[in-house]
């Protein structure tokens, strides 16, 4: 089968890409959300004019040639234009085998342990803690993830002393009963991330997220280092969309967990090679999957499948008041029941793209012999 027609349909959050071959298969997939509008524009500039004609059977020699013949530019938005191909690519895969993506990968569809992901740092430390009672009352969870530090703070907080307030009061309502895990979103030089990672071991804190800006590699690293002796573990990873870096990340063992995101790194295909590079390392694959567009959708076919999956897949909290975009784009919806979100079922990714939504965005469209 050869590739005919890619489209696309873009808000500024989120792109949704058809993409049909010549024997009239279709698939959906989606690039990265934010900008996306502008990933759109570059999904029919620098992507489109290498898939168009070719043949979908080798999904990582094409995204190894766009890669190539766009060799100029190796940043973010190529590779978050090329995972709405890849991905609507998988989807049609799914659908021509009658199977869903994690079979043809040879897992199963089935219920996933989740955490609770909060993106919230303007909350306070009680409130955040009695949040996510709440949300372990309603839902089962048993894992949770919440906010330290100030994005790329320079060692700054959100306000002087939350991260001092909020660890040990999620650890005091949470701690015996659940795992619980820390982001900090590039927050910290390696000195200050090696004394609050210290901090949060001893308040049973086991996942200490992007503790060091994530394009200074070897910070991170330091602290991974320093942190070795202790119970808790450094995660990262989910900027970065180069496989060489992700080499070289993983043989150094820059962090302890892994963490891809499939539509920033290219698609499930090129995050598929990082799985392996970490299963092969030891290290666990727990990837980022923050709001919940399709990027969750394709997260979970991915963990029910890869070896070296990591124990739980991230599942965000926050919904229409936080992520007003994320409403509406597909069915049946992702609930979490008893801490677990069941993989989509049906071929492909087994979702619908919600038809009231496309009507509402930006529309683009390739064409071989257009």
């Amino acid at each position: 089968m050869k590739i005919k027609r890619i489209e696309s349909w873009s808000t500024r959050y989120v792109c949704m890409v058809r993409v049909r071959d010549d024997e009239g298969g279709e698939g959906w997939g989606q690039t990265a959300p934010y900008h996306a509008d502008i990933t759109a524009s570059i999904l029919h500039r620098q992507v489109a004019p290498h898939a168009l004609g070719e043949s979908d059977a080798d999904l990582a020699s094409l995204m190894r040639r766009i890669t190539e013949r766009e060799h100029k530019f190796p940043g973010s938005y190529l590779r978050r234009a090329m995972a709405g191909l890849d991905t609507a690519l998988w989807d049609l895969r799914g659908k021509r085998e009658g199977m869903g993506v994690c079979e043809l990968l040879g897992g199963v569809a089935r219920p996933l342990r989740v955490y609770a992901s909060s993106m919230r740092r303007d909350i306070g430390a009680e409130d955040e803690a009695q949040r996510l009672l709440r949300l372990r009352d309603a839902h089962g969870y048993d894992a949770f993830k919440f906010r330290i530090a100030s994005e790329c703070g320079h060692n700054q907080d959100e306000w002087p002393g939350r991260t001092q307030e909020i660890v040990p009061a999620i650890a005091r309502a949470l701690g015996d009963e659940a795992d619980l895990l820390a982001d900090a979103n590039s927050g910290y030089d390696p000195p200050h991330a090696i004394e609050i990672g210290r901090m949060l071991n001893d308040h049973g804190i086991r996942h200490f997220e992007e503790p060091c800006p994530y394009w200074e590699m070897d910070r991170t690293k330091e602290v991974t280092r320093a942190l070795e002796p202790l119970d808790i573990e450094v995660s990262g990873g989910e900027q970065d969309c180069d496989l060489a870096l992700w080499r070289r990340m993983i043989e150094e063992r820059a962090v302890d967990i892994v963490q891809p995101d499939i539509c920033y790194l290219g698609g499930l295909t090129r995050t598929l090679e990082v799985a392996a590079m970490a299963y092969r390392a030891g290290l666990p694959c727990t990837p980022h999957s923050a709001n919940l567009s399709l990027v969750t959708v394709f997260t979970l076919h991915l963990m029910a499948a890869i070896p070296g999956a990591g124990p739980y897949v991230e599942f965000s909290i926050e919904g229409r008041d936080y992520y007003p975009w994320e409403e509406g784009l597909f069915t049946p919806a992702l609930v979490a029941r008893e801490g677990k979100v069941q993989v989509p079922q049906g071929p492909g990714w087994g979702v619908e793209i919600n038809p009231r939504w496309l009507e509402g965005a930006d529309y683009l469209v390739s064409e071989l012999g257009a």
